[in-house]
């Protein structure tokens, strides 16, 4: 299966990462979605884990690993990226967008909590900033097994934060759902 074409990170001005960088978070246990963590930030938290089979092979881990630390996944799901970092690292901050056309309809500030790579794991994970329409954290996961696999897994935990967030109610879950698949999609590499 050919590999889609790169799409390109957009750079963040410096006076908006600056911004971005000092902002807090918009929940209290950072790093609650790590490989460790029992998921526990409390009532009214949705928790979502996915994982699927990608590709096999070490070629293959590597080429994944390469698209999820140049934030490939969220490009090619259909948001927008503007980033402080063409390469993903601990403390990186970006602004994911959502839109019709050339109207931007959703922006949603994230700065990266941490960025775990060895031979056989690349993963990172974003928290939310104030503006973002949800409060949480989501954790992006591609390991390579004994037996050749290469999988993807996504860890969510996040609750609404903005005001259309809390009204879409479930609505939103199954809007998370759906990029959450979408996300999936975008880093098969057989």
């Amino acid at each position: 299966m050919p590999r889609p074409e790169t799409p390109l990170v957009r750079s963040l001005t410096n006076e908006t990462a600056y911004r971005l960088r000092r902002a807090p978070f918009t929940y209290d246990t950072i790093g609650v979605t790590g490989p460790d963590d029992g998921h526990s930030l409390g009532d009214g938290f949705h928790h979502l884990t996915r994982t699927a089979v990608i590709g096999h092979g070490a070629e293959a881990f590597h080429t994944a690993a390469a698209d999820l630390l140049s934030w490939q996944i969220q490009l090619r799901a259909g948001l927008g990226v503007r980033s402080s970092d063409q390469v993903i690292r601990s403390g990186s901050v970006a602004l994911l967008t959502v839109g019709v056309g050339p109207v931007t309809t959703i922006v949603a500030p994230v700065r990266v909590v941490g960025v775990d790579t060895s031979a056989d794991r690349a993963a990172f994970t974003y928290g939310t900033l104030p503006g973002h329409p949800e409060s949480g954290e989501e954790r992006f996961d591609v390991s390579l097994h004994e037996t050749g696999a290469v999988r993807f897994t996504i860890t969510a935990v996040s609750r609404p934060q903005s005001r259309w967030a809390r009204l879409a109610g479930p609505l939103g879950c199954g809007l998370q759902s759906w990029v959450t698949d979408r996300y999936l999609a975008t880093l098969v590499v057989h």
